[in-house]
Formats: C-alpha cells, structure tokens, sequence
C-alpha cells in the first residue's frame, strides 16, 4: 500500500483470498504485515477477503502485504453425454441472480437479438449454450491492442468482436442469460504451462452456464479461441492450469466500501476517504511443489 497524504482519516485495503471447493483445495494461507487484519466474506457471491484497517500513522507511512498459500488443483470435466437428471437443482436464488444483467452486461435488444439469430432451430438449453460458446469462440479475436479491452463491456466486445478474457465471456454471458440459461462470471490466475516456478503477469477469467439434470457446465472461450484445437474441450471442461478466485461482476465487498461496485474482484482495492486509491503495486507468483504437474488434457 503506498504511503497516504499525512492527516489522511481511515483507509482500508481488501485483497481476494481463493476458496477451496469440489476443484481445487487450499491449504497453509500465511498473511504477513504489520497492520491489524481480518478475513471477511461479501453477501452476494459469498467471496472471501482479507480486509486491512491501518491506524493514520500506518497508513502515512506505506505498508506490505504478503500472501502464501498452497493449492491442489483438480481437472474441472463435466460429462455432457449419456442420461441427464443426476445433478441436484441448485438454490432458485442463486439461479435468478445469473439470469440478471450486470452494469456492463446489459440484456438489451441487441444481445437479445444475437442469441435469438446464434441459436435460431435449436430448442434445448445445453444445444443453445453449445451455439452461443461456439459463436465466441468462432468470431472474437483475442486482442489486446489499443484501448476498451479488459473491461468486460458486453457492447463494446460485440461490436468489436475482439478483446481479453474478460470481453469474451462478457459476450458469452450476456448471450447465455438473454437465452433464459443461468451463467456466472468466474476469475482467478492462469499457471503457466510447462513451467515449475514463476511471475504470473495477470489475471484469467472463464465462466459457468446452469442446466437441470446436468448442474454447472465450465466454458473458456477466450482459450478455445487462441487454440481451435481446443474448442470441444472447453466447452464442459477446464484445465486445472488456473486458481480460481472469485465469483460475479458489479461487487460490493462490505457496508464500509464507499466507492463504487466493483467491475470484479482480482486484484486488490483499496479506499482512502472514502475514495478508491491508485498505483497500488502488486506482484504475483508460484512454485510447483513435488511431484511436477502433468500436462493438463486440455493442453
């Protein structure tokens, strides 16, 4: 956290903590920093949080956060094939929320109009959820030159039909909800392939669709794009290559976040005042622990 103006009144820091599940288990976290801090969970996503609350004086004088922790990571396969009906239904709550525009996913005409043309003469929801992947993973082009990408503009990435991860399944949930099929937005960091150890130079998104019978079906667009070869994988499956993090768009961590909701929740954020604080540095990396990973079925 970089030093404050001196006088500045209270200041927080909040910094996405991963979650064990069916996928990957986490294991060992160690925090390190000299400023008083505490694990918290936000309402909507039920995302987990460390939040630090620095005394003025900490905050004046600039602080550190180290975070470590082990992680074993599982294959996320759904089978797509053979009878269905096995998976239990999930909270009806839950599936209303994914049905929901977010502030950069809006269920306008436009989207509207484009999963009604991708899907046109198929009537089952996993059939449409299939055209609409292949739509992405066929028309947008993983680009980040210039300026708009990265944002998760559901608009922007339509008309342009180019962008990061985050553009393309902002696309891709914004075609899946405006087709009445449930879908979440999912973030975490890419490990890089046929690497032991390293800097992980930036964040991966992907994104899950809801059926009944089948339950939640992973979907990577983006990485389907960068390797045609892999699009039939994709789509029901993720490599265990990545750590999920977090959960949804539009994220409003705690009573005392004061700005704005947060487009998504990767990277740490920090408010000063009440106000959303810049140039926070970050660095980020990892180890493989014995035995070496194996190549990813994906890869």
């Amino acid at each position: 956290m970089p030093p404050a103006a001196a006088g500045t009144g209270e200041s927080r820091l909040w910094i996405p903590l991963p979650q064990s599940d069916e996928h990957q288990s986490i294991g060992k976290l160690a925090i390190e920093s000299r400023v008083a801090h505490e694990l918290g969970k936000e309402a909507e996503y039920g995302n987990s949080y460390l939040v630090l609350a620095p005394q003025p004086a900490e905050a004046a004088a600039g602080y550190d956060v180290a975070l470590r922790f082990e992680v074993t990571r599982r294959e996320y396969l759904r089978e797509l094939k053979g009878p269905g009906g096995q998976a239990s239904r999930a909270n009806d709550a839950i599936l209303k929320r994914y049905l929901e525009p977010d502030k950069m996913v809006p269920l306008n005409a436009t989207i509207a109009e484009l999963a009604h043309t991708q899907t046109e003469g198929v009537t089952t929801p996993l059939e449409k959820a299939h055209k609409i992947y292949n739509y992405v993973a066929s028309t947008m082009r993983y680009d980040k030159s210039g300026e708009g990408w990265g944002r998760g503009d559901e608009m922007w990435a339509c008309d342009s039909k180019r962008g990061n991860c985050t553009d393309f399944h902002s696309v891709l949930i914004g075609m899946m909800r405006s087709s009445g099929i449930p879908a979440r937005f999912e973030i975490g960091f890419p490990l890089p392939e046929g690497k032991a150890e390293g800097d992980i130079p930036g964040y991966h998104c992907w994104a899950e669709f809801y059926v009944d019978g089948l339950g939640c079906v992973p979907v990577d667009a983006s990485e389907a794009s960068k390797n045609p070869a892999k699009r039939d994988y994709f789509f029901g499956a993720v490599d265990a290559d990545r750590v999920m993090f977090t959960y949804g768009r539009d994220i409003r961590l705690s009573a005392e976040q004061k700005g704005d909701p947060l487009n998504y929740f990767i990277y740490p954020y920090a408010e000063a005042d009440g106000k959303p604080v810049k140039d926070l540095k970050t660095h980020f990396a990892f180890k493989d622990l014995s035995p070496p990973r194996a190549a990813s079925p994906g890869n």
